[in-house]
């Protein structure tokens, strides 16, 4: 059983894989929260056109 802990403390073939998972992570993190402040910008101009629009109708 030691034998099979030192070989396994040896192997960085799935180290790799770990990082990759890491830095997919930090980018999902980085992408949900640039979407929220840039989301929430874009709804407030949006509605600010469309007060801007009805008010000019006069319907």
């Amino acid at each position: 059983m030691t034998k099979n802990t030192r070989s396994l403390a040896r192997n960085t073939e799935g180290l790799s894989t770990v990082e990759y998972v890491i830095l997919l992570m930090l980018i999902a993190v980085v992408g949900i929260v640039a979407w929220r402040t840039f989301g929430n910008t874009v709804v407030g101009k949006i509605n600010s056109g469309n007060s801007q629009i009805s008010g000019l109708g006069g319907a």
